[in-house]
């Protein structure tokens, strides 16, 4: 589950992961601005069957991208994704783009731990 106390979007998570670490499955359902609805969305699109390494480059590279932080290390494997790039110009917007990821990452976090 993941949410952003200062504007209300909320976004719950389910990821099935395989024998081998991949993300097998991966749904959301949530409510929230148009930003972390389609962030949501298109992640899910883009991690489904990936290795968790690959997962969690894309992360980063997507957390770069949304931030400005520097340049992702594979711009093609994120396709689509970069079109929300120009979230950066709006920091409050960031938290939008990202709140699907960082569920995702707690995810992964979880399941590491089991």
């Amino acid at each position: 589950h993941g949410d952003n106390p200062s504007c209300g979007d909320e976004v719950d998570l389910y990821v099935r992961f395989g024998q081998d670490e991949s993300i097998e499955e991966v749904k959301f359902s949530g409510q929230g601005c148009a930003i972390s609805q389609a962030a949501a969305s298109m992640m899910t699109g883009k991690v489904r069957g990936r290795p968790k390494a690959v997962v969690e480059r894309l992360v980063e590279d997507f957390r770069r991208v949304v931030t400005g932080d520097g340049q992702p290390a594979d711009p093609e494997a994120l396709g689509e994704l970069q079109l929300l790039e120009g979230v950066q110009k709006f920091p409050q917007r960031v938290k939008c783009a990202m709140l699907a990821w960082r569920a995702l990452q707690q995810a992964m976090t979880e399941h590491a731990k089991q």
